[in-house]
């Protein structure tokens, strides 16, 4: 058996998806389920355990015996939630409790660290662990990853086998009940829907034009495809932190210019402000290393912004909102 949890979010959905259709039947899912806007994302998954979130820990030292694999993606992922305690007891906490079970009973561990860790990039985008006490994240969401990476990092008894993952801006199918946290594609698409025109923020500085601030967009189906190959390749001389990007960083343009040629229309785009609540908190630029993953011996493709956006638009957007 292996356990996903946040099963029902936007990752956890995509990865169980992966799982279930690559021949993985016997799946736990965790999550809280009463949060019915997700139930979309559990489609064709009806089969598997349904464990509830706050269950979790206790159920896995009752069945410990039945289980190969945590991979645990569950967490409060809202960069605009500024209430340090629910971090501490959802990202950190929780995510101990998993750490030292997988420990007790020799279980191999995937869980899920954030790009949010690095802050505004001033210490660059590098996932060497000897730098990780160095950075300085700009909202509780990123401190309580990073505060969870420092802590696997300097704990004596660690899973035979664990691998923490630094995802970059993940977009995607099934991520259509996050509001606001949507990505940036999510929006910008429902916009041209209904207006014919997106919306995009005005940079607040004057080293980046408008539209040119810079991120490292990476589709989910290219995360499901990573974590997919630690799953398949459990070698414990690669533990450790791994950045999850594409390693090429684009820009807020190139993802609406992508996102119009997708659906066969002249680009059409406004600028308007950063909201003031997260206008200081805002990074203008990120990129991932990925020499450290590729020594894995992982050496797929990620896909373009081009690429996604179009794979995104015409299967799933273009469809009803299509699942995974």
């Amino acid at each position: 058996m292996i356990v996903v949890t946040g099963a029902a979010g936007f990752i956890g959905s995509c990865v169980a998806q992966h799982l279930y259709r690559s021949g993985y039947r016997d799946l736990a899912l965790v999550d809280d389920f009463s949060k019915t806007e997700k139930a979309g994302n559990l489609v064709g998954l009806e089969e598997c355990a349904r464990i509830p979130r706050n269950e979790f820990v206790n159920w896995l030292t009752e069945n410990h015996m039945k289980i190969q694999f945590i991979i645990h993606l569950g967490a409060r992922t809202d960069t605009t939630e500024f209430d340090k305690s629910i971090f501490d007891e959802l990202n950190l906490n929780y995510s101990k409790d998993v750490w030292h079970r997988c420990v007790e009973f020799g279980l191999p561990l995937i869980y899920a660290s954030s790009a949010a860790t690095y802050g505004g990039g001033e210490l660059g985008y590098d996932d060497r662990h000897q730098i990780i006490p160095d950075y300085k994240p700009l909202n509780p969401y990123g401190e309580s990853k990073n505060e969870f990476d420092k802590w696997a990092l300097k704990q004596e008894r660690k899973p035979y086998f664990w691998i923490g993952l630094k995802f970059f801006n993940v977009y995607g199918p099934n991520e259509y009940h996050k509001g606001r946290m949507a990505s940036v594609v999510f929006h910008a698409f429902n916009q041209v829907k209904k207006t014919g025109q997106v919306k995009l923020f005005r940079s607040h500085r004057p080293d980046y034009g408008n539209g040119e601030q810079k991120r490292d967009f990476v589709y989910v189906k290219d995360v499901a495809n990573v974590i997919m190959h630690f799953v398949t390749h459990r070698n414990g001389a690669f533990n450790g932190i791994y950045n999850l990007g594409t390693g090429r960083a684009q820009t807020f343009l190139d993802l609406a210019n992508a996102l119009f040629h997708s659906i066969d229309e002249q680009p059409n785009i406004e600028f308007i402000d950063t909201p003031a609540d997260i206008r200081d908190k805002y990074q203008y630029f990120t990129e991932a290393t990925m020499d450290k993953l590729k020594k894995t011996g992982y050496s797929e493709p990620f896909m373009s912004l081009e690429q996604g956006v179009k794979d995104y638009v015409q299967k799933h957007l273009d469809k009803g909102f299509a699942p995974f």
